[in-house]
């Protein structure tokens, strides 16, 4: 499970964390903390890079990748063979798609292919013979999880691959994932979702979902767990160590199954790594129905998730003050301003005690409580657009305030989200593509609330201090 990284890893930096005091403090991670570097870890970080060369430099590297400051250098980690990859493919009534990816496969992967239920089951065996995939049929539907697990049961190699039919692979995805693990805690990496251009009218749709895919995580690579900045992956495609499995996913989960395992691989103590670097693009739905209808089932996993993770899918995460600043901008009075920078600079002063060993602690306790003011005013926006608006709409009736809120949110979560994707869309049509994808899925997350009789997955987490993780940290 866990071992020291080998003599030539390397990781550098994220470009989020903020190197401060001449390179002694450094800022950034995920969660946000500070850390303190003695004069020798300070020496081993060159360019903002550190290459392991023995223990001291291995620990630093590793304590920079668990904190979530620092990313491997893909490009300098040794390659491994594809033979020692299994793809395992789960498929139900979808031949053509099934065709199309097994083309796409090096000769060297070992293929499963797993038929779910089909109704046409000679058309599936049919194509997995055309390319010499094993075959694993099961009699009875039991959906994507279970057909995994099935053919994970198949895999005598060290590594799976996991890909859904509606997927195609660039050829050197696998290959750059395979790099990751040459950590040895790395238990699953992911590559980056993009979408696959098909024949066919330029639906808006479509131009949405290529710009803000739910399955699209970014261009930023990172350590994937829950409330880092990538906190889940999709099992459109991931890479893992058979060994790190176990049982594989949750079988009675048909959705948010690939949530619940990165979790409990994380829980476990094991590193998952999102790596955009590494691309393979989805067929991503384009009929109105048929997407929407897929982002309500997304959103009915958030109740399963809550039921196994407890808080770790609360939807906003909040420190006490920032609530009161939320809550003070969002009265809309004459107070709200002075009350709202009351509670900010109380937070920042607060801050500015626990990070004393920086050379400017009032000036770090500023900015940290700055960034944490800004995060919290986006996920008050998130929660009115997206998982409380069945609320906040019915609020809109009764209360201006609310509605100047909902206006306002609204136009800030379009005008920086269309500039931050550069979608191929007009303003009012990616609007509307924002407010159907968020209405969608909170529909689904209250269905799914309703369902099962709780409100967990609708609550917010407010972190207080006695309960919550420490912000700051000291390093060595």
């Amino acid at each position: 499970m866990s071992g020291p990284l080998p003599v030539g890893f390397a990781v550098r930096l994220n470009r989020h964390v903020r190197v401060r005091d001449g390179g002694r403090t450094l800022v950034g991670g995920a969660p946000t903390r500070v850390l303190y570097l003695t004069e020798r870890a300070r020496a081993l970080i060159v360019d903002r890079t550190v290459r392991v060369t023995g223990r001291a430099t291995a620990t630093l590297a590793d304590r920079l990748l668990e904190t979530g400051m620092a990313d491997p250098i893909v490009a300098e980690l040794p390659g491994r063979d594809l033979s020692q990859v299994t793809v395992v493919v789960p498929i139900r009534d979808r031949p053509g798609p099934l065709d199309r990816l097994l083309a796409c496969l090096d000769d060297r992967l070992r293929v499963v292919v797993v038929d779910d239920g089909s109704a046409d089951p000679e058309a599936i065996a049919a194509v997995a013979a055309a390319h010499r995939a094993e075959l694993v049929a099961l009699a009875v539907n039991g959906g994507p999880a279970a057909a995994r697990n099935a053919g994970l049961r198949r895999v005598t190699t060290p590594y799976v691959a996991f890909v859904d039919s509606d997927v195609v692979l660039d050829p050197d995805a696998l290959p750059l994932l395979l790099r990751h693990f040459a950590d040895p805690r790395v238990a699953m990496a992911a590559p980056r979702v993009l979408g696959l251009r098909m024949p066919g009218r330029d639906r808006w749709i479509r131009r949405y979902e290529d710009a803000r895919s739910s399955l699209d995580l970014g261009v930023e690579p990172g350590i994937v767990r829950p409330r880092a900045p990538v906190s889940w992956v999709p099992s459109a495609c991931l890479l893992a160590r058979v060994d790190a499995l176990g049982d594989g996913f949750s079988a009675d989960m048909r959705v948010a199954e690939d949530v619940d395992l990165v979790w409990r691989l994380a829980a476990a103590g094991r590193r998952i790594r999102y790596e955009p670097t590494a691309v393979v693009r989805h067929e991503h739905r384009t009929d109105v129905h048929d997407w929407l209808a897929r982002k309500a089932f997304y959103g009915t996993g958030a109740h399963l998730l809550a039921q196994r993770h407890g808080t770790n899918v609360a939807p906003v995460v909040l420190a006490p003050w920032s609530v009161g600043f939320v809550l003070a901008l969002l009265a809309q009075r004459r107070w709200s301003l002075p009350v709202a920078a009351l509670f900010l600079g109380v937070a920042a002063a607060r801050i500015a005690r626990k990070v004393e060993g920086s050379a400017h602690p009032r000036r770090l306790g500023l900015r940290l409580a700055v960034d944490g003011a800004v995060a919290s005013v986006w996920q008050a926006a998130a929660l009115l657009l997206r998982h409380w608006w069945p609320v906040a709409a019915v609020g809109c009736l009764f209360s201006r305030r609310l509605r100047r809120a909902m206006v306002a949110a609204t136009v800030l979560d379009t005008v920086v989200d269309l500039r931050r994707t550069r979608a191929h869309l007009d303003p009012i049509r990616y609007a509307l593509a924002r407010r159907l994808d968020d209405a969608a899925y909170g529909c689904g997350v209250w269905y799914g609330a309703i369902r099962g009789r709780s409100p967990r997955a609708l609550l917010p987490d407010v972190q207080w201090q006695a309960r919550g993780r420490r912000p700051v940290n000291r390093g060595r």
